[in-house]
């Protein structure tokens, strides 16, 4: 079993380190056949290697020639709907309990476990023997939660997520205005993903929920407003027909802040950083890294 996991991370780890390359290489062709098309001089830094790039460009096919090198972590999740595993930090609070209470409910095929004197290392050994794709630990200081951790399995990548402004569905005060709990497949809402980082955070969000039925009254957004991801989870009624919906909140409520991605699982320390929150990036103010 070992063996095999080491081989598969080593083998993953060789498709990667070949991706990075050949994105550089689409890179380099992109920029020459602009050039070539507008009529501008080649980049200085490409000069050397504008022979051979001019030959790689006459090979590529026209609708090859503009795709980009996408990571392979989530390439078959088209043939199963995702598992996942909720669990939590060691002795939770009420709070956070009932906090992972509600999350089982949103991530459809979730099953949540109690943490007791697991470490990491066995929990995550434990989710690859049972074919669990995702991994959603749920942190908390002082009886607020605080953290979620996005681990996918068996490869990663694993997001880090601060949590903020959390309101479980029994912390609604109007009772009248909450709808009732569905577990149909939702529809899913991702707003202004717009960069590298906010797609690859997207990439990692939309693939914990299977595809839903067309049919499906129960919507779950995720807004970005400043790097700051807003959770909001909905159900609706066309009571008077298509243009008369009633939309009512189901709950919980939070907001999400990114601060890293790790190509690798939660276990893995030695894992490289694919993006990291810098201190300095809080001051930066018109600096946007996950949309505009």
């Amino acid at each position: 079993m070992l063996r095999r996991l080491q081989r598969e991370r080593k083998e993953y780890l060789y498709r990667k380190h070949s991706e990075g390359a050949e994105r550089v290489l689409l890179e380099k062709k992109r920029r020459v056949r602009e050039a070539l098309e507008e009529g501008k001089p080649i980049p200085t830094e490409l000069r050397n290697e504008e022979h051979e790039l001019r030959r790689l460009i006459d090979l590529d096919d026209k609708d090859r020639a503009g795709t980009n090198v996408i990571d392979d972590e989530y390439a078959n999740v088209a043939l199963a709907e995702p598992k996942i595993l909720l669990t939590t930090s060691r002795n939770p609070s009420q709070p956070l309990t009932q906090f992972a209470k509600e999350l089982k409910v949103v991530f459809p095929n979730a099953q949540r476990m109690n943490r007791g004197g697991q470490v990491i290392s066995e929990i995550v050994e434990s989710c690859r023997a049972h074919n669990i794709t995702d991994l959603i630990l749920v942190h908390e200081h002082r009886g607020q939660p605080d953290g979620l951790i996005v681990s996918h399995l068996p490869n990663g990548p694993t997001a880090y997520f601060g949590l903020l402004n959390v309101v479980t569905r029994h912390d609604i005060k109007d009772r009248k205005a909450i709808g009732k709990m569905s577990e149909a497949y939702p529809h899913l809402i991702l707003d202004n993903f717009t960069t590298k980082a906010g797609e690859r955070t997207a990439n990692i969000l939309k693939h914990l929920f299977p595809v839903p039925k067309p049919d499906s009254k129960r919507i779950i957004t995720f807004a970005n407003r400043d790097d700051y991801i807003s959770f909001r989870h909905h159900v609706y009624e066309q009571r008077g027909g298509p243009k008369s919906i009633d939309l009512k909140e189901v709950g919980p409520r939070f907001e999400l802040r990114l601060y890293k991605i790790r190509l690798g699982t939660v276990e893995q320390n030695e894992a490289r950083d694919e993006y990291t929150l810098r201190p300095y990036m809080n001051t930066a103010k018109r600096q946007k890294i996950l949309g505009s």
